[in-house]
């Protein structure tokens, strides 16, 4: 189903139209071939295409689905030429929302405002949003860092592979950007006059920061999960510990047993000296075993 949100003739969005709304859109503007199969097809790489009359972009944003506590793509194609911008997209927004409804509320402004200034507004937007993602990441993982020791159960385990599957997909999003927000710098300050270029400097500064903080974070859940193992592998070498000071109290009487109950046919086992050698032998190999095991944790 078309929903379609427009302020004058400056900006058109479109949510997941159908075919014939964006054939239309395509042959009305005479949009190149490749630049429809963009459209029709969802997550394709970032990038910016420039022609005679228009540019067109693809980027990227994350949104996050609840159900699967993971972060999907939302894609962003964009049309931007002298005097329109055109917008199409999958998913519902609320920061595409908040944007429109303040231009609307200006409408003298809105008329005067050009099309860049509308592109630089709606990245701003979504950049803004991205850091607030992760700042929430940043403080989960904080949490699971301060319960690491009280609470290993599986739920923490699939919280940390989680939280790193997310961080991964933000950085393989974001990074392909960088140099695509570079160049649509570059494009606009072409396009329209020098004064766009502050602008959009601040996005390649906020992007910037957005990359470096998502690499701190991968480096945060990388190290609380290294210290996971770390405690996991503790835990099993002090079971193995035991076991194997367990073990060297069994050996010896293992070996009487086996030995005089298969070669011996009447041995005085109730006798007290038998009985307290065998269980003499049995303490010593124990603490003999302990030493052992202490000095190579040492």
């Amino acid at each position: 189903m078309l929903k379609k949100t427009t302020t004058s003739e400056l900006w058109q969005d479109y949510i997941n139209p159908p075919l014939d709304i964006i054939e239309e859109v395509i042959e009305h503007y005479d949009f190149h071939e490749l630049d429809r199969e963009a459209i029709l097809e969802e997550n394709q790489y970032a990038r910016i295409d420039t022609y005679e009359d228009y540019i067109f972009l693809v980027l990227h944003f994350p949104k996050y689905e609840p159900s699967t506590e993971r972060y999907i793509h939302n894609e962003l194609n964009i049309f931007v030429g002298k005097d329109y911008i055109i917008t199409f997209r999958y998913y519902q927004s609320t920061t595409m929302k908040r944007i429109y409804t303040r231009y609307e509320s200006d409408r003298e402004k809105w008329e005067k405002i050009s099309p860049a200034f509308v592109l630089y507004d709606i990245l701003d937007s979504y950049l803004d949003k991205t850091m607030k993602m992760l700042e929430r990441v940043g403080r989960d993982i904080k949490w699971i860092e301060r319960d690491l020791f009280r609470n290993r159960s599986t739920d923490t385990i699939r919280n940390i592979m989680t939280k790193k599957r997310n961080i991964i997909t933000l950085k393989h999003m974001m990074k392909p950007q960088i140099a695509v927000l570079k160049m649509i710098e570059i494009r606009m300050k072409e396009r329209f006059s020098d004064e766009v270029e502050l602008y959009f400097e601040n996005l390649e500064d906020k992007l910037d920061k957005i990359f470096s903080e998502i690499q701190l974070l991968q480096e945060n859940i990388d190290s609380i999960e290294d210290t996971l193992k770390s405690v996991f592998e503790l835990e099993t070498n002090s079971t193995i510990k035991y076991l194997t000071v367990f073990s060297a109290f069994m050996l010896p009487l293992t070996l009487v047993t086996s030995f005089f109950g298969m070669n011996v046919e009447t041995w005085h086992f109730n006798n007290v000296v038998i009985y307290s050698s065998i269980i003499l032998v049995s303490i010593v190999f124990i603490i003999i075993a302990y030493l052992f095991i202490k000095k190579k944790v040492i």
